[in-house]
């Protein structure tokens, strides 16, 4: 097939060339002048012959949403736009709404893989109509892994990146788990090779997985993480994850929870635990630590007389 691929970043780039490797025919387009093949979108869609196919691998939010209006405006009827980033379905049912008004089709796609998807093959999770998804069957075909499993059309426009939402909450709480694993282990006294042991889980046990490959990997470039700082950022998915179980009643603890980890990553001196350590220091006497830079306010509290 031919299809316009606007975003060449690390995941939009080696999709690009992935397609590229299986016959495809890929226009890109990027703000990046030295990675893009046209110089404007509207480029773009005039160098595609209709019915066009235009994939946007952009962030999520404001820049796919101007995106999308802009291809609203640009493309024909009998058209498809194919938005791959990491939007919010709901953000998915508005652009559905608007770009069918005009006749263009719209199909959601979730993709898993990361940097190493254009060696293995992307996961997709693909939401919209028949039509629209049996017609761009092809370019889910050369992207997706070998075999039969990594691809699902979840369901109508919205299904695919809401299961990805899910996805990535699930792959916050297993992230957690690893981490808290390690440092339980790191913190004993009796276990003398911490590295050794994640290596040895990865064949036999219940909880191999990619993401434990990935966690030896780290540890084998660097045994004692000394060079990474424990912070963690999020990317939206856990939060909507967390927001989406509110609005439907379900209980998620374990993902909530490694979601609130990630905040508390990003705090050098909590304040909550600032009043926590003061509470423990005014009802047990319990010793508290001086601020940075300053001495201890003293371990020996008493009650007052």
């Amino acid at each position: 097939m031919e299809l316009g691929m606007i975003g060449l970043g690390r995941m939009g780039g080696n999709m690009a060339e992935r397609l590229r490797r299986g016959g495809h025919t890929v226009v890109g387009f990027d703000r990046d002048p030295k990675v893009s093949d046209v110089s404007s979108l509207e480029e773009l869609v005039e160098r595609l012959a209709p019915p066009r196919v235009v994939w946007v691998m952009v962030p999520a939010g404001g820049p796919t949403r101007d995106t999308i209006h802009s291809l609203g405006e640009a493309l024909d009827a009998g058209d498809i736009v194919i938005d791959g980033g990491n939007s919010h379905y709901v953000d998915d049912q508005k652009h559905g709404a608007e770009l069918r008004a005009k006749g263009i089709g719209f199909v959601d796609c979730g993709v898993s893989g990361g940097v190493w998807g254009l060696q293995n093959g992307y996961a997709l999770m693909v939401g919209g109509d028949d039509d629209n998804v049996e017609r761009v069957m092809p370019i889910f075909e050369t992207l997706k892994p070998e075999g039969e499993f990594g691809f699902v059309h979840s369901g109508e426009i919205g299904a695919g990146h809401f299961v990805k939402m899910v996805h990535n909450g699930i792959e916050y709480a297993m992230m957690q788990a690893f981490g808290e694993g390690y440092e339980l282990i790191e913190a004993s006294d009796i276990v003398k090779d911490v590295p050794g042991t994640f290596r040895s889980w990865q064949e036999g046990t219940v909880i191999r997985s990619w993401l434990l490959d990935l966690m030896n990997r780290a540890l084998a470039d660097d045994p004692q993480l000394d060079e990474i700082r424990g912070y963690a950022n999020d990317s939206g998915e856990g939060r909507w994850t967390v927001q989406a179980a509110v609005d439907h009643a379900v209980p998620l603890p374990a993902i909530t929870a490694s979601l609130f980890a990630r905040f508390s990553s990003r705090q050098d001196d909590s304040p909550a635990m600032k009043i926590v350590a003061a509470l423990r220091n005014q009802f047990g006497g319990h010793a508290v630590e001086g601020a940075k830079g300053a001495d201890s306010p003293g371990a020996d509290v008493r009650p007052p007389v």
